[in-house]
């Protein structure tokens, strides 16, 4: 018998790999979020620095002893620079980065969100969360014959969030509402919230009531959104909400 024998296991595990983590950008508020994926990313290196305070007493006996108060959120990673033929911008995303590095104030911070997005297998639901973010971006690639490609550091401003994981799988599909309904009984009107339910909500980035967008909704998991009723007329109105794999069913709802 082998002085180190192998270990096996679970059957109903597999090995995670270096690619499995997505980062996202928010192109629109934080109200209403519209969440672009960061593609053509390599070496993505999260990490939360903790913030400690020394309490350290005669009990220690000389040793050091430090208490974690709070942590932030850090991240670098590298992206490509693909550019569009038709204007020689950027992929959206990368001209958000590139705005958040040259700008300052609020113009210099970004939303993010990052998740675990395996390969195959369920994505890890405590793998997953936002923050905002100061941006520093450096041209990477400088030979004579080298692809285009970047280096990006995010800085944290303030506690990273816990979110829900967004990652709904390869095979998703377009979101589908089976139902909506005003969170407090009556038709809701402007300013009122709704809840609508169905399936294959993650990621969503818009809710529409008729032409109107929502300003302010909240994805709760895959089957629940919460939306704030958008200004309109008294009436049925298509409900719609919009992922990154589609768009739903238009779904009637009579609002006061």
């Amino acid at each position: 018998m082998s002085d180190h024998p192998y270990v096996p296991v679970p059957a109903s595990t597999s090995l995670g790999k270096s690619f499995e983590y997505g980062l996202d950008v928010n192109l629109g508020t934080t109200g209403s979020p519209s969440w672009q994926p960061v593609r053509r990313i390599s070496g993505w290196t999260p990490s939360f620095p903790a913030t400690t305070q020394d309490v350290a007493t005669y009990d220690d006996r000389g040793a050091p002893s430090e208490e974690v108060t709070a942590r932030g959120f850090a991240a670098s990673f590298t992206v490509q620079g693909n550019r569009s033929l038709t204007t020689g911008a950027y992929l959206p995303e990368v001209e958000a980065l590139m705005a958040a590095a040259r700008g300052t104030g609020n113009t210099a911070v970004l939303e993010v969100r990052w998740y675990h997005k395996p390969d195959v297998g369920a994505p890890n639901p405590d793998d997953a969360g936002s923050a905002l973010v100061t941006v520093e971006v450096t041209r990477q690639n400088s030979g004579n014959a080298e692809i285009e490609s970047f280096s990006v550091t995010l800085t944290g401003r303030g506690r990273p969030q816990t979110i829900t994981n967004p990652f709904a799988g390869w095979d998703a599909t377009a979101p589908v509402i089976t139902g909506v309904a005003s969170v407090d009984g009556p038709a809701a009107g402007v300013g009122d919230m709704v809840t609508i339910t169905g399936s294959g909500f993650l990621g969503a980035t818009s809710v529409t009531f008729g032409v109107t967008a929502a300003t302010e909704f909240a994805v709760i998991n895959g089957a629940t959104i919460v939306a704030t009723l958008p200004a309109g007329s008294a009436g049925s109105v298509d409900v719609t909400v919009v992922t990154p794999e589609g768009t739903s069913n238009a779904f009637p709802y009579t609002r006061a």
